[in-house]
Formats: C-alpha cells, sequence, structure tokens
C-alpha cells in the first residue's frame, strides 16, 4: 500500500457524517458503526483509514457502552490500525533511503507519510481519553486490545525516532519537524495510556486470568520501551520505570508468579550501570576542566540524582519480590562489583576529584548499601558470592574483597542461623559448593596483589578523639576481620579455625601475615585457656612437619608470635609439655623468642636447651658425620642461635663458653668449599656464621680471618 492511492473511494459519505449532530450520532449508531467498520476493513487507502478512525473515534466512540467497547470496537478495528502503522514504518524506512534536498517527489511522500502517521497517533490519544474519561475503575478485560496496540505504535515510534539519524542518511533535516511532532504525539499517547493503566483494577483474590496475562504484557511492552528511550529522554525513561516498578507492586498479590522477574533486575540494572557511567564521565571532565559552576556541573548532578532514582527503584523492587529472584542473584552480585571497579580508589576507577567522590557516595553508593542487607539472609546470593567456582576478571577481584568485608561486618547482628549460612562451606549438588566467607575473603584478599602493591588507601574507621585516616587494604581487612572476630558465634568458631590455619599455610606470604595477625588478635581476645591451646596445636603442627617447607616457616612465624601472648602458668605447662631438655622438642624452641618467658623461666629454658644442643652437637661431632644428619644439626644450631639472640645476657660465662667451643669445632670440621652444591651444609653455614658472631670477640684471630671467605660463599 503507498501514499499515492490517496483518493477514498466514499468520500461524500464520510463528508455527510462528519457534519452529524451529537444527537444523530447517538441515535444513528446502530446502524451506522457497522458500515464504518467494514469500510475501514476494506479500505485500501491509509488516508481513507485515518478519516473513518478519526470519525468512528471523535464523533461514535462517546456513545458506545464502556463494558462492550472491546467486541464491538478495539478488537474489530485495532488490529488493522497496528498493520496500518507498521505498513507505513515500513514504507516510510524503505523510501528514506532515497531522501534529498533534490527529490522532491520522495520528500513530499515521506512528509505525507509522517503525517498521517502523527494523525494515527493522535486517533489512539483519543481512544485512550475516551476510556479514562467515562471508566473510574477499569478492568482491563474490557479494553485489551487497546493497550497492547498502543504499546506496540509507541515502541515503533521511539524505534524510529532513535535511528533517524542513520535512516535518514544525512537529510534529516529534511523531516525533523514532523519526527519531532511524531515523537511528542507517542510521548503523550504513553503518557495518557499509564494513566488508564493506573485506573486498572485487578481480583487479588483471582490467581490467574487473562487480566493477569494483559497486565504482565503491558509491563513488559514498557520495560521493552524503556530499553528505547534510555538514551533519548531521561525523564520520561525515569517516569516509565517508576510506573513499571508502580504497578508490579500495586497488582504484586496477583501477577507475580507470572512477572519476568529477571528480565526486569536485569534492565533496571543494566540503566544503573549506564547512568552511572555518564556521571563518572562528567565528574572527570568537570576535574580536567577544574570548574563546578558549568553546565557540565548541573548535567551531572541531574545524572547523579537519576542513578538514585534506578538505584531506588532496584531497592524496592527487590525488597518486594525478593523470594522469586534467585535467578538475578548474578546480575545484582556483578552490579555491586561494577559499580566498585568504576569508583575510587579501585586502580580501574576514573580520575574525579575528592568532591564528586564524596557527591555520588553520598547520594549514590549509599544505596547499595540497604541492597546487601536484603540480599544478605537470601541463600542464593549468598550461593553466588560464595560460589566455589566464581571467576571474576582482575578488576573485579578488589570490588569483591570490599563486598565481602562489608557483609562480614553485617553479620554480628543476625541470627545464629544467617552467620552460619555465610560462615559455613555447603555442597548443594555435585557440581555445586559454597566456600565459606573467610576462606573467600582470604582468597579474595589474596587476587588483590597492585592494590596492596601500590597501596590503595581506603577510608579508616573514626575513633574517639582522633581524626579519620586513610588506611591501606591490608590495614582494612585486617581491622574489620578482627572486629568480625569479636562477635564470632562460638558454635561457629571451628570454622574460624580451619579458615584461619588454611590461610597462614598459604603459599602467599601477605595472606599468610593476614592470617597470623588475625590469630595473634584473637589470641590476646579470647582467654588464657585459648590461647595455651592454640599454641599447643601450632606447636604439634610444627613438630609434624618433615623437612623444610614454606608451610613449616609459616607455622614457625605464627609460634613465635602466639607465645608472647601466652600467661606465665600456661608457659609454664607448655614448657612441662613440650620440655627443652629432650632433643625431640628442639624444633619447636628454634622457632621460640626466649624474651616471651619471665626471667626464671627464660634462665631455665636458655640452660635446658643449650645444655642438650651441645650434647648433641658433640655426639654429631663424635659419630659417623654423613650429610644425611646435617638437618638434625641444622636444627641444634638453630635452638642454639635462637637462645644466644633472645636469652644471651642469662648465660653464664660456662655456658657462652661451651657455645663458642662446640661452634669453633663444628668450623674446623666444615670446609666452605663444600658448600656450592650442597643445600644442608648452606644451612649449617647459615646458622653458624651469626652463632660465631656472637662470640667474635673471643674468636681465635685465625678463624675469624676464614669467615669473610665463608660469608662470600653463601652469596
Amino acid at each position: 500500500m503507498s501514499q499515492e492511492r490517496a483518493a477514498p473511494a466514499s468520500a461524500a459519505p464520510l463528508e455527510e457524517l462528519s457534519g452529524w449532530t451529537e444527537e444523530l450520532c447517538r441515535r444513528e449508531l446502530p446502524s451506522v458503526l457497522p458500515r464504518l467498520l467494514s469500510m475501514y476493513q476494506h479500505s485500501d487507502s491509509w488516508i481513507e483509514h485515518i478519516q473513518i478512525l478519526k470519525i468512528i473515534v471523535e464523533m461514535f466512540l462517546p456513545h458506545m457502552d464502556h463494558l462492550t467497547l472491546e467486541q464491538t470496537f478495539f478488537s474489530q478495528v485495532l488490529p488493522k490500525t497496528v498493520k496500518l502503522f507498521d505498513d507505513m514504518m515500513y514504507e516510510l524506512t524503505s523510501q528514506a533511503k532515497g531522501l534529498s534536498s533534490h527529490n522532491l517527489e520522495i520528500q513530499t511522500t515521506l512528509r505525507n507519510i509522517l503525517q498521517t502517521m502523527v494523525q494515527l497517533l493522535a486517533a489512539l490519544t483519543g481512544c485512550v481519553q475516551h476510556v479514562c474519561a467515562t471508566q473510574e475503575s477499569i478492568i482491563l478485560e474490557n479494553i485489551h486490545s487497546l493497550p497492547s496496540s498502543v504499546l506496540h505504535v509507541i515502541k515503533s515510534t521511539f524505534v524510529h525516532c532513535k535511528a533517524s539519524e542513520s535512516i535518514y542518511s544525512g537529510h534529516l533535516h529534511l523531516v525533523s519537524d514532523l519526527l519531532q511532532a511524531l515523537f511528542k504525539e507517542a510521548y503523550s499517547l504513553q503518557k495518557q495510556l499509564m494513566e488508564l493503566l493506573d485506573m486498572v483494577c485487578m481480583d487479588p483474590l483471582i490467581d490467574e486470568n487473562d487480566d493477569v496475562l494483559n497486565m504482565v504484557i503491558v509491563i513488559h511492552s514498557l520495560l521493552d520501551i524503556c530499553s528505547v528511550i534510555s538514551s533519548m529522554d531521561h525523564a520520561f525513561h525515569a517516569n516509565t520505570w517508576k510506573f513499571i516498578i508502580k504497578q508490579s507492586l500495586k497488582h504484586q498479590s496477583v501477577i507475580k508468579s507470572q512477572l519476568k522477574h529477571r528480565d526486569i533486575i536485569t534492565s533496571l540494572c543494566e540503566d544503573i550501570l549506564f547512568s552511572f557511567h555518564s556521571c563518572l564521565q562528567l565528574a572527570e571532565q568537570i576535574t580536567q576542566s577544574d570548574a563546578q559552576d558549568n553546565a557540565d556541573y548541573r548535567l551531572f548532578q541531574k545524572t547523579l540524582k537519576l542513578c538514585r532514582f534506578f538505584a531506588n527503584s532496584l531497592l524496592h523492587y527487590t525488597k518486594e519480590f525478593l523470594p522469586l529472584l534467585s535467578d538475578s542473584c548474578c546480575t545484582l552480585h556483578q552490579l555491586y562489583l561494577q559499580i566498585h571497579s568504576k569508583f575510587p580508589p579501585s586502580l580501574y576507577a576514573a580520575q574525579i576529584s575528592k568532591a564528586q567522590q564524596e557527591e555520588i557516595a553520598g547520594t549514590f553508593l549509599v544505596t547499595l548499601d540497604p541492597l546487601i542487607n536484603q540480599l544478605l539472609t537470601f541463600q542464593p546470593f549468598v550461593q553466588v558470592v560464595l560460589d566455589s567456582k566464581l571467576e571474576l576478571p582482575s578488576e573485579l577481584q578488589f570490588p569483591q574483597c570490599l563486598l565481602l568485608v562489608v557483609i562480614m561486618d553485617k553479620l554480628p547482628s543476625q541470627p545464629e542461623n544467617v552467620q552460619a549460612l555465610w560462615c559455613t562451606e555447603s555442597q548443594l549438588t555435585e557440581a555445586t559448593t559454597r566456600v565459606s566467607l573467610l576462606k573467600a575473603i582470604f582468597y579474595s584478599f589474596e587476587q588483590c596483589a597492585g592494590e596492596l602493591s601500590l597501596p590503595v588507601h581506603l577510608q579508616g574507621i573514626k575513633s574517639k578523639g582522633q581524626m579519620e585516616v586513610a588506611v591501606t587494604l591490608y590495614e582494612h581487612v585486617c581491622v574489620h576481620l578482627c572486629t568480625f572476630i569479636t562477635s564470632f558465634h562460638p558454635s561457629l568458631f571451628p570454622e574460624l579455625d580451619v579458615a584461619l590455619l588454611n590461610a597462614v599455610l598459604s603459599a602467599n606470604m601477605i595472606t599468610s601475615l593476614l592470617a597470623m595477625d588475625a590469630w595473634c588478635f584473637l589470641s590476646r581476645y579470647g582467654t588464657a585457656e585459648l590461647c595455651a591451646h592454640h599454641v599447643t596445636i601450632v606447636a604439634q603442627l610444627v613438630k609434624s612437619c618433615a623437612g623444610e617447607c614454606y608451610q613449616l616457616a609459616n607455622l614457625s612465624v605464627l609460634l613465635r608470635r602466639l607465645f608472647f601472648f601466652m600467661a606465665p602458668s600456661q608457659q609454664v605447662e607448655f614448657i612441662q609439655k613440650f620440655s627443652p631438655k629432650a632433643a625431640e622438642n628442639l624444633p619447636l624452641w628454634q622457632c621460640i623468642s626466649l624474651q616471651a618467658l619471665p626471667t626464671e623461666l627464660r634462665k631455665q629454658a636458655a640452660c635446658d636447651i643449650t645444655r642438650v644442643g651441645i650434647a648433641q652437637c658433640q655426639e654429631w661431632l663424635s659419630n659417623s658425620r654423613t650429610l644425611g644428619e646435617l638437618e638434625s644439626l641444622n636444627t641444634l644450631l638453630s635452638a642454639l642461635l635462637a637462645v644466644c639472640n633472645s636469652a644471651s645476657e642469662v648465660l653464664d660465662i660456662a655456658q657462652q663458653t661451651a657455645i663458642m667451643e662446640i661452634g669453633s669445632q663444628l668450623w674446623a670440621f666444615l670446609n666452605p668449599k663444600l658448600v656450592t652444591g650442597q643445600p644442608y651444609i648452606q644451612q649449617t653455614l647459615s646458622f653458624l656464621l651469626p652463632l660465631l658472631g656472637v662470640f667474635v670477640q673471643n674468636l681465635d684471630p685465625h678463624l675469624i680471618s676464614q669467615l669473610p671467605e665463608a660469608e662470600q660463599s653463601q652469596l
């Protein structure tokens, strides 16, 4: 069908009808309406279609029974109207490629089509206005063809207007006035339709009927329109979203099981991210121009308010439909991570001023906190965040760490079952495993190598009488982790012990250090019995380690630190249990600083270690002295060195002389030239050199002259 077929076949009758009075229209409605509808169905002219539609809407629609509008009018006219509009849109798009200022024929054709489309939208607006004006309460089933038809036309119009620059190939100015009129008419039509839909009533006692399905279709059609107009008109976009949320909540009881919640959440999150990125770009421009009082800043504030609106809409929707959002948890998780990956102090953040950071944080980011509060008790969200197979790109590792810390901060106020949900591992299926929150924190922390190295700084915790200072990521996680430990539910302590021990045994040094700091805090904060229990466990682990490994090194450092927190009475028990008089316990005592002991205990332990150590060294010298036995010798020398470094003041002259003499004898026996290629001999010299260094003033000059060469061989 083309615009050229413009002459109506029955112009005279239509002209005659246009002059009828209101009373005549009302009286002749039963006989005239069927003829008009028949003409409308069989007409071959776009212009005649519009004329007939306008006459029906303006002159006869006011006299129709509103309860039968669907059967008598909408269902018969609107399908054809939609097809007519689609045909015009196809013709418009097809011929637009030939538009130019020199081709007046195509220019006239396109403008006529656009004018006809504007008239069609105006006629639909008349239909909607009539329904609004004549009914206080609307049953959707009585007009169900109207919303779906109107929404189809509106969306098609907005899609065309959005793509108009590419469709009209640089000649948009030739039709821009009519495109603007078309957009305004569609805009007005949608506003009128939303007013109509706001009057719809649905029976809450009916779970599923045509009304329910029709309302769901309406909401998702508006959702499609949102995706089209998001970059065209921010205010209109926001108002459409407001209506979607309002209607979803208004009819929640009857449509909740039919709504595609995942689509709604996904679209809302996409709009949040889009507006947030726009906000950051504007903030970056403001920072670069160093200007506040300009158009960019006003647009920044407007966009920031839009971010907050979308976030509040998401918050509201999530609150009401949370039990139905299990398949949206991944989207919500990603939303949080994406936002924080683009915001300072992330390494991937835009360069924006401190003032803009505070404005964004205070206006928009604060809305994410109550969102996490809502999701905190929702098991599907827990599963997504703590999924053992969660793989995140490098830019999202830091936001994940921050999220886990935020969650950790919130758990103390939650009941035990919620704490257990987050703090215990679980295997839902063979392929789905959830790690504990603490394990996830240590793992996520370990992935933030860049943030830890630079380091990035975060907002610190205010203390009474002290100014708030920025802290490193390490300090941030450590402080919050220790705070969390103070409120850890007793039933979950085994989970805490396992998480801390696994982290201490990590090959990553800084992760191991974080776990040690948290463990030391736990020992100081807890009872003396708890501290002693932990020291005993770590001591047994140290003794059970075979050979040199990083796990043994980490445990040795932890044992040394924990030992300082033991009460004197507990230290006495430890000495009794792991007596330094027994050679098999020297691997423990080489790790321990005797400075942690009271004077008398320190003196007793130092004497015992010295006596056993010297005796074992002498035994080694008097035996076969194979390379395989150097490992035990190294343990002896390490224990003697620990005594000299931490308790030399309690050793008498005879003990000091005995250590010096056994060291000299070992030196005379070991040939430094054997060091190359012999790790155990290298390690022996690494203990022997500092041990002899303690007594360097009393050493034989010839032995002293050999020390530099031995030191060089160690390099």
